[in-house]
């Protein structure tokens, strides 16, 4: 009975022609975020500004994955449980990242990743 309903709806929305967002505006959107993401963190020497596009990256990935699930998967969970994951592991990869800011400030007074010649101590 739900599965009827949600390809009614679906056909339903389909039908009118005020949709303006596709799958495939939607994977180029997720691609831009990608790739705007990807430059952001090869070019930049501020450890803020390179995991700024680290978390640009990993939110084109997650609006893909919302992208499928909600137009061509039929409601399928797995990509909700893709995208759940996906924010968990971006929640702590910025925890992880400043704690590690933090650390190489106070070790070695450098906020730029040119500035660190080696890691070791």
């Amino acid at each position: 009975m739900s599965t009827t309903i949600i390809t009614i709806t679906r056909q339903a929305l389909l039908a009118r022609k005020e949709v303006w967002m596709t799958l495939v505006t939607l994977l180029l959107l997720a691609a831009a975020l990608i790739g705007i993401g990807l430059y952001g963190a090869l070019s930049q020497q501020s450890f803020v500004m390179l995991m700024m596009g680290l978390e640009l990256m990993l939110n084109g990935v997650m609006l893909a994955a919302v992208a499928f699930w909600a137009l061509s998967g039929a409601g399928a969970p797995e990509g909700q449980l893709l995208t759940i994951i996906v924010m968990a592991v971006m929640a702590i990869e910025m925890a992880m990242g400043f704690a590690l800011v933090v650390a190489v400030y106070r070790g070695k007074q450098a906020d730029m990743t040119e500035a660190l010649s080696e890691l070791k101590q």
